[in-house]
């Protein structure tokens, strides 16, 4: 019963997120709305596993996690830059000789 509770307190916090991501001001208002998603996906498909008495559901969420958080800082890399690529490739300046 409590569980239950938790799916469905989840679920209504995950709507309240998506009407975040729709009405954002900013595209960070809408990434750090997506990222609360996947966040409350984790701890639904934690608790969806323990529910049905499934510990592998744990490891689907680890994954999911990670996946989260690396599209979250590509987003926000993106968002900022412009492009993925690492500032650090850029060309080199060519070196100055002296006489």
């Amino acid at each position: 019963m409590l569980v239950a509770a938790g799916v469905a307190g989840l679920v209504v916090a995950m709507a309240l997120m998506i009407v975040r991501a729709i009405v954002g001001p900013s595209h960070y208002d809408r990434i750090l709305a997506a990222n609360s998603i996947g966040t409350k996906t984790v701890l639904l498909i934690a608790l969806i596993g323990f529910l049905f008495g499934r510990p592998a559901f744990l490891d689907v969420a680890l994954v999911y996690a990670l996946i989260n958080f690396v599209a979250t800082i590509a987003l926000m890399k993106f968002f900022r830059y412009r492009t993925l690529a690492s500032p650090l490739t850029a060309a080199p300046e060519k070196e100055h000789k002296n006489g």
